[in-house]
């Protein structure tokens, strides 16, 4: 994908941090309970000093979002396996504790949507859908993926074989302004689009400016529009979404408010709510690309950006997921660098969720954050071995 994400000014998202003073008093709870506890209760402290407190208006607007959305709901946590019994008590006890977590707001219920007819070129469905099914083309089917637990090890602790979520990306393709002087000329990128897509087999969807939606991988095969990414519901961790994601893509740039027309939203609800239908996919499931997307070379989150920030998650029916504490963060200790949280305005609260619940783990754990870190990201590489993943391999999508 061919995007800036830097800007002369740059604004940066701070999370919450844990001072030296904290970290040391919290070193000398023995108790791993009680130490998570004291650190629930300064934290608390903590965050209610900084919104008193005048801040700039960006910065003050990110950290009212994630103190809003940080509750004490069930679960995600990852705390590193030892060989020390000390340690596996500890896991196991914090295990049942419940730490901060983004809230997304009300999970939106499952539409009943069924396929009313169907034709060799058309798929029409209850919800008014219709699928273009033109340019659809097979690839490699999917086999049976590994779902991974959130409390450590490399061992898969399920595999599923349907598809688990969605993603959702910006084609970042060529455009034409939006009017119908430029009929002809609309019609035509979108065709070149489509035709790319279909060679390269990038997604299996492709929603274009007039709100048509093409189908350009069957949805029993694979598409090649995540390369490396991770994600994580209550089942476990996904890492590398190709095979159980599906790949929404909406022809236009992310970056610009005004190339997704709303022909293009109204296309995409329609179709999330098919699939989520079809698939009993959950909300929180529903992502963007830039959610995702990692480079295992820098151990960082954001390889891909498109939409980092701005996707209309309310307008599909769907929670805010930005909330959502990103797993490649909270589970691995990938970076969130400067660049991605300027480039998502401020709006991503979840990166600055992720951030602190590392912190916090880190404190429990006694360890430096570092290492705690360092410990997170070994666990990753590990499993992408048992995954059989080559040291160097092509990011698939935009």
């Amino acid at each position: 994908m061919d995007f800036s994400v830097e800007r002369a000014n740059s604004r940066q998202l701070s999370p919450p941090v844990i001072a030296p003073w904290l970290e040391l008093h919290a070193g000398r709870i023995s108790d791993p309970v009680k130490r998570l506890r004291f650190l629930r209760h300064k934290m608390a402290e903590v965050t209610r000093k900084e919104l008193a407190r005048p801040v700039p208006a960006v910065k003050r607007t990110a950290f009212v979002k994630v103190a809003a959305s940080c509750v004490l709901v069930p679960l995600f946590l990852f705390i590193p396996k030892s060989p020390s019994s000390n340690a596996a008590k500890t896991a196991d006890r914090e295990s049942r504790l419940a730490l901060p977590s983004a809230q997304v707001g009300v999970v939106p219920t499952l539409a009943q949507v069924w396929l009313v007819e169907q034709t060799p070129t058309l798929e029409s469905y209850s919800n008014g859908l219709r699928i273009d099914l033109t340019f659809a083309v097979t690839n490699r089917p999917r086999h049976r993926f590994p779902v991974f637990p959130i409390n450590g090890g490399v061992d898969p602790s399920q595999y599923e074989t349907k598809p688990m979520g969605i993603v959702y990306h910006s084609t970042e393709s060529h455009l034409a302004p939006f009017e119908e002087a430029q009929n002809a000329r609309l019609r035509q990128l979108g065709r070149n689009l489509l035709e790319n897509v279909r060679r390269e087999r990038s997604y299996h969807y492709v929603i274009d400016r007039f709100g048509r939606v093409f189908r350009e991988v069957e949805e029993s095969d694979t598409a090649n529009h995540a390369g490396h990414s991770i994600w994580a519901d209550a089942r476990g961790v996904y890492v590398n979404l190709n095979a159980g994601f599906l790949g929404v893509a909406l022809e236009g740039r992310s970056g610009e408010a005004d190339s997704l027309t709303a022909a293009q939203v109204l296309a995409s609800r329609l179709l999330t709510e098919m699939l989520r239908s079809r698939y009993r996919i959950a909300a929180e499931n529903c992502v963007t690309h830039a959610q995702v997307s990692v480079n295992p070379s820098n151990m960082q989150l954001g390889y891909h950006v498109d939409w980092a920030a701005g996707f209309p998650f309310a307008a599909l029916g769907l929670p805010n997921n930005y909330a959502q504490p990103p797993a490649s963060v909270w589970a691995f200790g990938f970076d969130s660098p400067p660049a991605l949280i300027d480039l998502s305005g401020g709006e991503w609260a979840g990166l600055a969720s992720a951030e602190l619940q590392v912190k916090l783990q880190a404190a429990v754990e006694s360890l430096p954050l570092w290492r705690y870190r360092a410990m997170l990201r070994h666990r990753y590489q590990d499993i992408r071995s048992a995954l059989g993943a080559p040291l160097v391999e092509i990011q698939g999508g935009n």
